[in-house]
């Protein structure tokens, strides 16, 4: 296996000349330097991070944390965060994607095994492993969750505002009695997504019906169980707005096995604009949530404050938008 120390010798130079010159160093001339990486690309020298760790006591791994992997979040969710970090993460650092519930306590969560640390936060259960990881002086970023502390960076979408404008499409379509169904209980998300929908009743003085309220859990499971109990009142909701596509698609099956229709009989609106949203059918009207952007965001920005450059501090809000496709009845032409 080539070393830098072969290098060194062929270029007759030492090797931390040569160190510095693989490591685009200003301290080396550019005669030099090119004449360094040309050896190097002739010999197919690759460097060995192992004994590079060693050296610059960094461990090239990036910690990617979940409130939890098993419980709550959807397969959709967790593939659209691991895509879009791992699109920004360079090949010299390994990923490392754990639940956060999976730790009974935190004690390997140190700067030895981590360089840097992005938590997907879905839960103010959560705040115990930031401040450890700050506790450790481990760079962090926290996605999805907004947080109070503005010493740490945070990436999230507006996700009452994303409901609320998708309980506002429905009420444009002229429905009046709109039923939720609910994400996980302990997630911040759900608890957003119900103001949206709250909101958007409220500012249009619509009455808050409790019956039309009922429980999920961010799986197509609840979204199904969730739409029976809501089709067995007295009075059904027209519309239905689901917290999460996953919920949205078990809520059409239920529809669906009771004989009845999407959007004809039952119109329906989720969250997430899911890959797979697009291909139901009908095809669902969802608000699209930036998953992937957000997390690419927060890859390039611990990446940046691992290397030392400089990265504000600051609250980064992106964008959701309502994306409309065919599972929403028009009762009346206003939407």
């Amino acid at each position: 296996m080539v070393t830098i120390k072969d290098i060194a010798k062929l270029a007759n130079v030492s090797h931390t000349t040569v160190s510095r010159a693989l490591n685009n160093s200003p301290l080396i001339k550019g005669p030099t330097k090119k004449k360094i990486l040309e050896i190097a690309s002739q010999l197919n020298y690759s460097p060995n991070y192992n004994a590079k760790s060693l050296v610059m006591q960094k461990s090239h791994t990036i910690g990617l944390f979940l409130t939890s992997i098993s419980n709550g979040t959807s397969a959709s969710f967790l593939a659209d965060t691991i895509k879009g970090v791992n699109a920004a993460i360079s090949q010299e650092y390994n990923l490392f994607i754990r639940g956060i519930d999976d730790y009974e306590d935190y004690s390997s969560i140190n700067p030895q095994r981590f360089d840097g640390i992005i938590v997907m936060s879905q839960s103010i259960q959560d705040h115990s492993f930031i401040y450890h990881v700050l506790q450790k002086k481990i760079p962090i970023i926290v996605l999805n969750r907004e947080i109070e502390e503005d010493y740490i960076m945070n990436i999230l979408s507006d996700d009452k505002e994303g409901s609320r404008q998708a309980v506002q499409y429905l009420i444009d379509c002229g429905h009046k009695d709109i039923g939720i169904i609910e994400g996980t209980p302990s997630f911040k998300s759900a608890q957003m997504r119900k103001e949206g929908y709250l909101t958007a009743l409220i500012d249009n003085h619509f009455p808050i019906q409790q019956e039309y309220s009922v429980n999920g859990n961010y799986d197509m499971e609840s979204g199904y169980k969730g739409m029976e109990k809501l089709l067995l009142l007295g009075k059904p909701p027209t519309a239905v707005f689901c917290s999460n596509d996953d919920m949205a698609i078990g809520a059409m099956n239920a529809v669906y096995a009771h004989g009845l229709s999407v959007p004809d009989d039952i119109s329906i609106v989720g969250f997430d604009d899911s890959g797979f949203a697009q291909y139901t059918t009908p095809g669902l009207t969802t608000v699209k949530r930036p998953v992937e952007q957000i997390s690419y965001l927060g890859a390039k920005n611990i990446l940046s404050l691992v290397t030392g450059k400089e990265v504000t501090l600051e609250k980064v809000y992106v964008n959701t938008e309502l994306i409309i496709r065919k599972s929403v009845k028009s009762i009346e032409k206003r939407c």
